[in-house]
């Protein structure tokens, strides 16, 4: 196997079923000596659900979806 101009190197089709490695999902390296670990990589979330994790339960108003909704529609 050879590591194309750009690094790029296939990772043949048993390893990938062995190891879960589905096409778009993440991977990381590990370099231990002269030696090269890939790994599926653990699930990191995004930003925009680190963001809404983080203000999960800290509204005050005690409002309904409807008069929330009443409130953006007035103009």
């Amino acid at each position: 196997m050879r590591i194309t101009s750009k690094g790029q190197v296939t990772i043949p089709l048993a390893a990938r079923q062995a190891t879960g490695l589905l096409p778009n999902c993440e991977v990381e390296f590990e370099v231990q000596g002269k030696k090269v670990v890939i790994r599926k990589a653990v699930k990191r979330s995004r930003r925009g659900e680190r963001i809404v994790e983080h203000l999960r339960g800290r509204g005050s108003v005690n409002m309904s979806t409807d008069e929330i909704m009443a409130l953006t529609r007035r103009g």
